[in-house]
């Protein structure tokens, strides 16, 4: 995978089960300058139980507190067609593909297509038997971190590698698992974190609105960016009102690019633009008044001016005290010295 920070496109389930919809947000992801598009794969009968209550921010979401998660997920389960639909279109339109299983046997399902790329959501994170699936198919690997301590997060990764995953194919990525999370709850600083203690490769699943805080997140080192992408974010679904719509999206990849080309490396070096506009903005040592040969130079006699046209004014301290080897006239650079 080359060495820039991949950008994901979470459509999740805000597809609502629709097909055509689903496409429409693959295109813009592509069109964005997105590189994979995302998407859930779960058996709702494997996934939990029937009387499972939803999270409070599907409640807030969705306005139906009595709605069980078994009822919403329901109907956001994608059959075979709509799986080989998206994989399929995502392939013809040249953006990869990625999907969260929820399941082991979602998992075993997927198998048959031959994919590359999987993720595993924050509520598997301590799912020993579903992580020991995944390491043992040894594929490209993104781990989100949501509501987990760094221990879960080690233990985590320990049971992947150990089970076949290659260290060189997980991706670690930090997240806050509320929708929208808040700027109090992200704690960015723990991107660096991961990645020293970890010694892996370390993105962020970014919930909070706007894009301020997946910028900061590329600053901080992230390699990987996901963010929930909505045609309408006044769509009925649990997950539309924290998405980001395509306009946005757009400007939010832009941004994200921007930073890392800002970013460059870490050798503090002027550049070839810098270097040219070092010769006016810098300054040489320069006669403050008319100075006869054999004169002493001093502090009374020599001044700093632009253009560095000359010594340098960091040489002033090698040049005090010195005799002047010709005449000088008033704002003459000095050029030869013994």
């Amino acid at each position: 995978m080359k060495n820039k920070v991949i950008i994901i496109a979470e459509i999740g389930v805000n597809h609502n089960g629709n097909l055509i919809l689903a496409k429409k947000l693959i295109k813009q992801a592509k069109e964005a300058g997105a590189d994979f598009v995302k998407f859930q794969s779960f058996k709702v009968d494997e996934l939990l139980i029937k009387n499972t209550k939803m999270a409070s921010y599907q409640i807030n979401n969705l306005k139906k507190k009595k709605l069980t998660q078994y009822d919403m997920l329901s109907k956001y389960e994608i059959n075979d067609n709509f799986h080989r639909s998206v994989i399929n279109y995502s392939k013809f339109i040249n953006i990869k593909f990625l999907t969260s299983p929820f399941d082991i046997k979602s998992i075993n399902y997927l198998k048959k297509f031959k994919l590359n790329f999987f993720k595993i959501p924050s509520g598997e994170i301590t799912n020993y038997p579903y992580l020991k699936q995944i390491g043992s198919m040894n594929k490209y690997t993104f781990l989100s971190t949501g509501m987990s301590t760094f221990v879960e997060v080690k233990n985590a990764v320990n049971i992947l590698i150990k089970s076949g995953l290659n260290k060189n194919k997980l991706y670690v990525l930090h997240c806050h698992t509320d929708y929208p999370s808040q700027f109090l709850d992200l704690n960015l600083n723990s991107i660096p974190y991961l990645r020293k203690k970890l010694k892996l490769k370390v993105g962020y699943s970014d919930h909070s609105l706007g894009h301020e805080a997946s910028v900061a997140a590329v600053a901080l080192g992230s390699t990987v960016i996901e963010k929930h992408i909505t045609l309408n974010k006044n769509l009925p679904g649990p997950d539309h009102k924290a998405s980001m719509e395509i306009n946005d999206f757009k400007y939010f990849v832009k941004s994200i690019r921007n930073i890392e080309l800002a970013l460059g490396d870490h050798k503090k070096i002027p550049t070839k633009k810098e270097l040219k506009i070092l010769k006016i903005v810098r300054k040489s040592i320069y006669a403050k008044l008319d100075i006869k040969i054999g004169e002493k130079f001093s502090e009374k006699n020599l001044t700093t001016k632009r253009p560095l046209n000359g010594i340098s004014a960091d040489k002033w301290q090698q040049l005090i005290g010195k005799k002047a080897l010709k005449n000088y006239k008033k704002n003459q650079p000095i050029k030869i010295i013994k």
